[in-house]
């Protein structure tokens, strides 16, 4: 039987571990792609166009991203043109500067005669003058039968890769920093491991800046991924470049990317906003307050976090015409407003992190079983303009009191909305000296 002594040694060193682990988000200054022009408008109702992502660009550049996805180029019936076309097309006519701009595109395939001939993403990425690229690729069983055989891909990844280096002028003149997205990339090392571990295997000999992954429906949970980067990781060490792209669709995506940032990725893609295809993603605009959450302070002197919450929440109206979700974590309505003052983060304890660290403020909502003096002083000043001191503690305590008693005979009544809670304040103030 182990000891006390033993015991206890054991619990530091499991705490040892946690806190090995912050050090490391804590320390890391993580690559990052912005995809606030495409990720969004991908899940979106309405979407964007040329007008809104001309007005976009400069904003996400100004936040302090050095990496932007312009748009797609790899779409079905590449005959009819989206937005993300005139959008790049503008930018290569008015010679506004594309440095550290992106656009996905697919492999282009080499035949069994050994003659290549490349997608037509990748024309359109040469003929719009974008200097780098997220080119994409499927590993996974389903992902291989939609598209080409093992054979042809292996053969056509080197011969792709060769195409971009020779026709695609990257930034400053330099060779264009091509990313192989790897689509199904969870799918893929769950499926078929040894396939993916020979691409992999291959890709570390190309001329490459790295490799991104995605879990593109959202359903590995966080250990899977954590893993399958782990082997990537192996298999394609820095300075390569390792990325993650994580759906939410069973809710597992910001522990996901954490997870794989343990595990050896350099960073993530993705749009400011959580709009994204399906319901949601991993977006950078959480990644990066939950960094700030931890005390990296590589968030600070990159990015202008001020402008986080409110930037992040104005993309996503744009491309919704509709407000961001009440309660959607860290970028939501409700995230600060305190329904009880027991849940109020504080800058001086760890790992809390306050609304004014990312351009927010606390606000407050009442809520009948739970809301306290101070929460309810707090909404009585937003909805009447005063201040909460102004309120007496007595006629607050009153208003408990009468929201209980209303809830027990049966009355279901929302007294956070400006209306109801006058009208109780008022019924607080004329009954606050009776018996209790």
């Amino acid at each position: 039987m182990p000891t006390a002594t033993n015991q206890l040694a054991d619990a530091h060193a499991i705490l040892a571990g946690v806190n090995d682990k912050i050090d490391q988000l804590r320390n890391i200054d993580p690559f990052f792609i912005d995809l606030s022009l495409r990720e969004n408008p991908v899940g979106a109702r309405v979407g964007q166009t040329l007008q809104d992502k001309l007005a976009i660009l400069p904003k996400v550049r100004e936040f302090g991203f050095r990496n932007i996805l312009l748009g797609t180029l790899d779409y079905s019936m590449p005959d009819e043109l989206e937005v993300d076309d005139d959008f790049m097309m503008y930018l290569r006519d008015h010679q506004i500067d594309m440095t550290g701009c992106y656009a996905f595109t697919d492999i282009g395939l080499v035949d069994t005669a050994g003659q290549f001939t490349p997608s037509p993403s990748m024309l359109k990425l040469r003929d719009y003058g974008v200097p780098n690229t997220l080119h994409e690729i499927y590993l996974s069983q389903d992902g291989m039968s939609s598209q080409y055989d093992f054979a042809t891909l292996r053969r056509s990844i080197p011969a792709s890769i060769a195409w971009l280096q020779q026709n695609i002028r990257g930034d400053n003149g330099d060779a264009p920093k091509i990313l192989i997205n790897i689509v199904d990339g969870c799918d893929a090392f769950a499926q078929n491991p040894n396939e993916t571990i020979e691409i992999l295997q291959l890709l570390a000999q190309q001329p490459i800046f790295g490799l991104s992954m995605e879990d593109d429906r959202g359903t590995y949970l966080p250990f899977q991924v954590g893993a399958y980067v782990a082997v990537a990781r192996r298999y394609l060490p820095r300075p390569l470049k390792l990325l993650v792209h994580m759906h939410a669709g069973g809710g597992f995506e910001n522990a996901s990317v954490i997870e794989a940032l343990l595990n050896g990725a350099d960073g993530a893609w993705g749009g400011l906003p959580k709009r994204a295809a399906i319901i949601g993603h991993a977006s950078l605009g959480e990644l990066i307050a939950n960094l700030v959450r931890v005390g990296n302070q590589h968030m600070a002197s990159t990015y202008k976090l001020d402008q986080l919450l409110p930037l992040a929440t104005r993309l996503q109206v744009l491309d919704e015409e509709e407000a961001v979700p009440d309660d959607l974590p860290i970028l939501g309505n409700n995230a600060y407003r305190l329904p009880l003052s027991f849940f109020r983060q504080r800058p001086d304890r760890f790992m809390d992190l306050v609304p004014e660290a990312i351009g927010g403020t606390y606000r407050y909502r009442i809520c009948p079983v739970v809301s306290d003096t101070a929460v309810i002083a707090g909404r009585l000043a937003e909805v009447t303009g005063q201040a909460a001191s102004n309120f007496a503690e007595p006629v607050l305590e009153q208003m408990i009191r009468l929201m209980r008693r209303e809830l027990r005979a049966g009355e279901r009544i929302v007294y956070d909305q400006p209306a109801k809670l006058l009208a109780l304040y008022q019924r607080a103030l004329n009954t606050a000296g009776q018996a209790q």
